[in-house]
């Protein structure tokens, strides 16, 4: 990726882009071109009218700097977004990308229309975000990508911008990667070698506790969940320690099932499939782990992820089992469906009680009920800080990663009460599904500012998903901008 200050009408690219307000008159940021040109400009402008998403293409006559000129709608003024420019500028990118383009261009409109590090932070998103395709197990691969300028006023802020961008959107690509592979090449082991490699790479201290030592020091919801699989399972924990040295960390937690059949409770064979998913919770934590570390940011992180493959088999845990957590409660299986939540708890306690965290944040896919209630755009959120969520809220305006908060009552946690155990790991019926999982998860957390993000709807697209350039089919990478904007801003 370049940046280049050279007026626009000068520049020599295949494909020059520019954004067009609607029912504007002018291309943003577009200098003076001769009168045929302009003319032919002019009367795209009149054809497209500005709308969003819409493009238009001229091509330009020989001899000029560019051969083609791009116009690209935002839509009204008014209604501009914080994703507006990264979406446009992502179907701008796929058009380059179908015309076989080596290299193209598009213009920062100025700052009047919206402020400029914005704009180009979402073009360098947009645009790479929108490139990627996962087809690592296809013959016939995607082709290269082609190569953005960005046409900028000069800047050392933009400049770091960019930087800034390329490396968050990395992060993004990195986690889509690793959470679009199949279960047969992303066991817990195998994830964890994933972590490793990254550890290494950055300079990141990483550990992993494997099934003897989970069994020895009491992780019980992980042992629990693993032992109905021949691949065993993991603890996952990276560290970043870039802060002062006594300065409390931030833990993130992910849930990593690398596959998930519900165990003795079996779920129905229909899009079975698209359990490789549950493990996008630690996916996210490993790309905002990689990007915080790149970024050489400087404050103290810890990712946690428990990684195991939820099978039925003759040592799977059973309904009806009592299994004792990290933190020393103990819960009662009534559904070994409801599995991430076991998981979680024993990762969250583990976090707190070693670490001392200022804060903790999870992400799982963890309820079906949380698409049934927010569907699948919007992750749901319960925390018991405010101040913590607040932080988060403001994050998600910045980068359109969408979140809403559920509440948490005494009344949700005694609907996980057991006749049995300290807890049962569902609640009655279906009712508050997604809030009595992350009540079941309160239960792990002693004092500590806490807030859990369950992406059960937006980890991947599904069927009533937005279609967003930047997000292809398979893993969405949610997460990953929200959390590091978050990390950024502290």
């Amino acid at each position: 990726m370049k940046i280049k200050t050279e007026s626009s009408t000068k520049k020599k690219t295949h494909l020059l882009c520019g954004f067009v307000l609607e029912n504007s008159n002018t291309v943003l940021g577009l200098g003076k071109f001769d009168v045929k040109i302009t003319s032919a400009i002019n009367q795209s402008l009149k054809d497209m009218g500005g709308k969003f998403g819409k493009i238009s293409i001229i091509p330009a006559p020989k001899g000029k700097p560019a051969q083609r000129i791009l116009l690209a709608g935002l839509g009204k003024k008014e209604n501009l977004t914080k994703d507006t420019i990264r979406f446009v500028s992502g179907k701008i990118a796929q058009k380059a990308r179908e015309l076989k383009l080596k290299e193209f261009s598009i213009i920062v409109p100025p700052s009047f229309v919206t402020d400029q590090i914005s704009s180009v932070s979402q073009i360098v998103e947009g645009s790479k975000m929108s490139l990627y395709k996962f087809d690592k197990f296809k013959e016939e691969k995607a082709g290269s990508s082609p190569d953005l300028t960005i046409i900028v006023p000069k800047s050392n802020k933009i400049s770091q911008a960019i930087k800034t961008a390329e490396t968050v959107a990395e992060g993004v690509i990195f986690t889509k990667s690793i959470a679009n592979l199949p279960p047969n090449k992303c066991t817990p082991n195998m994830l964890a070698n994933f972590a490793k490699t990254i550890a290494k790479k950055n300079k990141m201290k990483c550990s992993v506790i494997s099934k003897p030592e989970l069994k020895r020091k009491g992780f019980g919801g992980i042992t629990a969940v693993g032992q109905g699989s021949k691949n065993e399972p993991k603890l996952i924990i990276l560290e970043h320690n870039h802060g002062p040295r006594n300065e409390k960390p931030i833990v993130l937690v992910g849930k990593a099932v690398t596959f998930d059949t519900g165990g003795i409770s079996l779920k129905p064979g229909e899009k079975m499939d698209e359990m490789k998913f549950d493990k996008c919770g630690g996916c996210t934590v490993l790309g905002i782990m990689k990007a915080v570390s790149e970024l050489k940011l400087p404050i103290n992180i810890v990712g946690i992820v428990p990684s195991v493959e939820n099978m039925p088999g003759g040592e799977a845990y059973r309904p009806g089992d009592i299994i004792k957590l990290y933190s020393g409660k103990t819960a009662e299986i009534l559904n070994t469906d409801a599995e991430g939540r076991l998981i979680l708890a024993d990762a969250l306690s583990y976090g707190e009680r070693n670490f001392s965290p200022k804060a903790i944040i999870d992400f799982a896919t963890l309820t079906g009920a949380c698409i049934i209630a927010l569907g699948t755009n919007v992750a749901g959120i319960v925390s018991n800080n405010e101040k913590l969520t607040k932080r988060i809220n403001e994050s998600s305006k910045r980068t359109l990663e969408e979140v809403w908060e559920l509440p948490l009552t005494q009344d949700f946690m005694d609907m996980i009460k057991s006749e049995v155990a300290d807890m049962k790991n569902i609640g009655i019926g279906r009712a508050a599904g997604t809030i009595t999982a992350a009540a079941f998860l309160r239960n792990a957390i002693e004092n500590t500012p806490w807030t859990h993000i369950d992406i059960a709807g937006v980890a991947w697209t599904q069927v009533a998903t937005k279609e967003k350039p930047y997000n292809p089919k398979g893993a969405t990478g949610f997460g990953v901008r929200l959390i590091l904007d978050y990390l950024q801003n502290l």
